[in-house]
Order: C-alpha cells, then structure tokens, then sequence
C-alpha cells in the first residue's frame, strides 16, 4: 500500500517542475511538421535544437536502475548514460581531460548530495569523441547511494562539463 503511495507520488512530482529550478539553459525540441508526421507516423522525437550549432543532431538519454531504488538492497545506482547522433553528419565532440561527463545526485531543494567525479581521477590528457551518423556512444556507469535516504525524491543529473547544453535529469523514488 505505501509503496503505491510513493509511486503514485513520483509520478506526480515527475509531471511538476521543481521549485528553485536552476535557469540553466534547456534545448528546445524541433517540431515535427505535418509532411513528416505523415511519412513517420511512429517515428521517434527530433533531436533537440542547441545553442551551440557542432552539438545539433545530438540526443542525450538517461536511464536509472529500476525505480524505486531500494537503499536496504541497493549501494551503488545504475546510471546509463546514451549519446545518440540523429543527424546526416558526424560530431565530433573535443576535452580537455580524460572526464567527459558528470553525474550528481541532488535533493528535491537542489543541494547537490553526491558526484560522481568526487570517486574517480582524470588525466589532464586531452581527448576526441566522434559521433558518426546513427550511432551513438554508451556510458554505463555507477554513483554511490550513501548519502540518500528512504522514501525521498531525488534528482540524477547528467552533463558534459565542457558542452553545457548536454545536460538531463531524472527524478527518482527512494524505498527502504
């Protein structure tokens, strides 16, 4: 009974925005036109529309592990992150060090609680990613769940530290 409580309201705060939320620039996603709809009627969404034109064509996507994260069970969670080139040409992505991304877990006021870089050392050896045309890149990582607690909602965000635009979060349910 309670558990369907919780999950009922994750699913509420999941259709809210967040109170405080960071005015952190969002992309916009394309519209379909009606010509488009017609040829691809289930076809998957267009990729979002960036500020930063070499990152246009790029979805980014998050998963979690299975939800709600069980911290009696549970100390590490699965964070699996996707980079998908929708476009006609390739991207190519350039860093300063081996890091190409960062996953944080907030609570509901924003505060970050954990990140993921704070386990994890980098060469400052700069590096490439390049993205061809219908592929994409998979990063399956972990972050530690020591510092949540028990039926909470929580944020995972994901960004590109040197690409401000990639950036996704999820909410998340927390169950003893």
């Amino acid at each position: 009974m309670r558990l369907a409580l919780l999950l009922a309201l994750l699913s509420l705060f999941a259709a809210t925005p967040l109170v405080g939320q960071d005015a952190t620039p969002h992309p916009t996603p394309q519209k379909h036109g009606w010509f488009s709809r017609l040829l691809h009627p289930f076809g998957s969404p267009p990729a979002p529309i960036y500020k930063d034109p070499r990152l246009r064509g790029l979805v980014l996507e998050l998963k979690l592990s299975p939800q709600p994260i069980k911290l009696s069970e549970i100390r590490q969670l699965e964070v699996k992150i996707t980079l998908s080139n929708s476009s006609k040409r390739a991207v190519t992505l350039e860093f300063p060090t081996e890091q190409r991304f960062e996953i944080q877990l907030k609570n509901s006021s924003e505060t970050v609680l954990t990140s993921w870089s704070d386990n994890h050392a980098f060469e400052s050896t700069p590096g490439t990613v390049l993205i061809n045309p219908g592929e994409h890149v998979y990063y399956p990582e972990t972050i530690a769940t020591r510092e949540l607690t028990p039926n909470k909602v929580f944020i995972a965000e994901v960004f590109f530290p040197q690409y401000p635009d990639l950036r996704i979060r999820q909410k998340f349910l927390t169950a003893p």
